[in-house]
C-alpha cells in the first residue's frame, strides 16, 4: 500500500515557521521537498517525507506546539475537492461517513474510526505506516483539524466532552494554545488520541447542510476523480487494530468479518503485495512504539493491547523486532 499524502496536508507550515522566525527550505530539502512543491496542495508527496519534517521542524525552532499552530490556520476547504461535500452533509456523522470515503485521496496513512462507549463517542485517529514513525506533531495537527470538521457542522459554540493525547502534557506556556483550539477539558498520557463527544451529537441536524450543493459536489467528485475504492490490505489493518486488543486479531476473524474465507482473503492480500503476517506485524510495531512512550502505561497493559497473552510473549517479539526489550527501549 502506497504511503502518500496531499501537499495540502502541510498547509500553514510555510507560513507558521516564518513566525518562528527559521528558514523552512533547508529542512524541507532534508526529506526531499521544496517550498515549489507545495504550490499546489493536489500534488501528493511520501507521507513519512512530511511526518519527518514536521518532527524536525518542531526539534530545530524548539516548538512542541507546531502541528497545533498549523491546525490553528486551517479551514476545511484545506481538505480538498471532497470539503464541499462534507460541509453540506445533514449531520457529523455523514460528514465524518463522506471523509471516510474520501481518506485515500486525502491521506492514504490516516484512519478514522468511531467508537461508541454508553452516551459518548469517541473519533479515533490512527496513522497506519508500515514502519513507527515519531508523530507527535502530526496526530496534534490531524486532530486539530478534525475539530476544525466538527466545529464546521455543528457550529462554534458546540465543544467536546475531551480530547485526548497519547503524548505528555506540553510546558505550561504551551498550553494556551490547546485551550483555543480544542476549548474542552484534556487527557495527556493517554491510551489513545481522539476526541470524545457526545453520541446525541452525531446525528444533530448541520444548520449549514444543503442538499443541492452536496448533490453538485457529488456529481463533480464523481466526474472529476470518483473515490478511491477502500482495498482488502486497508480493510485488514483497520480490522487488525480494532480486533486486536481482545486478542482475536487472526486471519480467520478477519475473514469472518469480512464475509471471506481464509484462502480468498490470503489471495486478495497476495494481490495487494502484502500478507496478513505483515500486516499485523507492521500494526503492532506502530501501536508498540506509541504505546512505549506514554509513561502511564504499563509493559503488562501494552502487552495485552497488542493481543499477547504474557508479558514474555511480547518482550521476545519485541526483542525479535527492535533489538531490545520494551523497558530498555522505554529508557
Amino acid at each position: 500500500m502506497t504511503e502518500l499524502v496531499r501537499v495540502a496536508a502541510l498547509s500553514g507550515y510555510i507560513e507558521t515557521m516564518a513566525g518562528l522566525g527559521l528558514d523552512p527550505r533547508p529542512l524541507l530539502k532534508e526529506q526531499g521537498l521544496s517550498a515549489d512543491l507545495l504550490v499546489n496542495p493536489e500534488q501528493l508527496i511520501p507521507a513519512r517525507a512530511a511526518i519527518r519534517l514536521l518532527e524536525r521542524s518542531a526539534a530545530e525552532s524548539g516548538c512542541i506546539t507546531l502541528g497545533l499552530r498549523m491546525a490553528e490556520g486551517r479551514a476545511l476547504a484545506n481538505l480538498g475537492a471532497s470539503s464541499l461535500l462534507i460541509a453540506h452533509q445533514p449531520t457529523l456523522r455523514h460528514a465524518l461517513t463522506a471523509l471516510q470515503e474520501f481518506r485515500a485521496r486525502i491521506n492514504s496513512t490516516l484512519v478514522l474510526q468511531l467508537e461508541d462507549m454508553g452516551e459518548d463517542t469517541v473519533l479515533h485517529e490512527d496513522f497506519t505506516l508500515r514502519r513507527p514513525e515519531p508523530l507527535r506533531q502530526s496526530s496534534d495537527l490531524a486532530l486539530g483539524v478534525l475539530m476544525r470538521l466538527c466545529t464546521e457542522v455543528l457550529g462554534k459554540d458546540w465543544s467536546p466532552r475531551m480530547v485526548c493525547f497519547s503524548h505528555q502534557a506540553p510546558p505550561a506556556a504551551e498550553q494556551p494554545i490547546f485551550a483555543r483550539v480544542f476549548r474542552c477539558p484534556l487527557q495527556f498520557d493517554s491510551e489513545l488520541n481522539g476526541i470524545v463527544l457526545r453520541r446525541i451529537d452525531l446525528d444533530r441536524p448541520n444548520q449549514r447542510a444543503d442538499d443541492q450543493l452536496a448533490r453538485h459536489a457529488r456529481q463533480l467528485l464523481d466526474a472529476v476523480m470518483s473515490p478511491s475504492q477502500r482495498s482488502v490490505t486497508q480493510d485488514v489493518d483497520q480490522l487488525i487494530r480494532l480486533l486486536m486488543p481482545a486478542g482475536r486479531a487472526s486471519i480467520q476473524n478477519c475473514a469472518a468479518s469480512m464475509g471471506l474465507t481464509v484462502r480468498t482473503l490470503q489471495r486478495l492480500l497476495d494481490a495487494d503485495g502484502t500478507s496478513f503476517k505483515k500486516l499485523l506485524n507492521e500494526a503492532r510495531m506502530q501501536l508498540a512504539t506509541q504505546y512505549l512512550a506514554n509513561p502511564r502505561m504499563r509493559i503488562t497493559d501494552i502487552a495485552e493491547f497488542l493481543g499477547y497473552g504474557s508479558v514474555g510473549a511480547f518482550s521476545r517479539w519485541h526483542g525479535r523486532v527492535f533489538g531490545a526489550p520494551p523497558r530498555t527501549r522505554r529508557r
